[in-house]
């Protein structure tokens, strides 16, 4: 989303099968960019091989091992989606007594916007900015180590935005008819595994 990273009362690392979550939110926490980390998620189809133990503790023990100290992360271990990575995130931190008014959203590159969606209309009051780690694509692709994985995810993301908009569960975003017809051809060339 292009949004200027700058000073919060917190990060959201939104749990998923991507560690670069938790290296962008390790590199916040290090510049002094938010003094707390919250880590959300379970697991999903998609994650339980790589982050057996659920994302959020896989985030967890990473951000440990690059110098984040322990009192400064909470997690957060049930959410299975993204509507309930905000829900969940905020009764954590509510049951904590923690009160955070901004927040940096650290998510995968391609789901910056649903995150930005879903946070606007489940947590409104938040002030947010967006963020993720982003390496080249073809660095991208390898860290994941699957192009095809990668491309459905994609997809599926692409499709959630304007579905889960309808749904009520995330405010509507424009989707630029050039990013409309890739995700058509997509499609149309077989990459619907991700797809509701």
């Amino acid at each position: 989303m292009k949004h200027r990273v700058r000073p919060m009362d917190a990060a959201i690392g939104l749990g998923s099968h991507d560690i670069g979550v938790a290296i962008r939110v390790a590199e916040l926490y290090d510049t002094k960019v938010v003094p707390l980390v919250v880590f959300t998620g379970a697991n999903a189809p998609t994650t339980v091989e790589r982050f057996p133990r659920g994302e959020a503790v896989h985030y967890r023990e990473y951000a440990l091992e690059r110098g984040v100290p322990g009192e400064a992360i909470v997690i957060e271990t049930e959410a299975t989606n993204t509507a309930e990575n905000f829900e969940f995130t905020r009764k954590v931190l509510q049951g904590r007594g923690i009160e955070i008014r901004s927040a940096v959203l650290v998510s995968r590159p391609y789901q910056e916007r649903r995150a930005y969606a879903t946070c606007r209309k489940l947590w409104p009051e938040l002030d947010i900015v967006c963020t993720s780690h982003r390496p080249p694509i073809d660095e991208y692709v390898a860290e994941i180590g699957d192009a095809d994985f990668v491309i459905n995810m994609m997809v599926g993301d692409t499709q959630r935005m304007t579905k889960f908009a309808e749904y009520g569960y995330a405010i509507a975003q424009d989707v630029p008819p050039m990013v409309q017809s890739a995700y058509e051809r997509l499609i149309e060339a077989g990459y619907t595994k991700r797809l509701l």
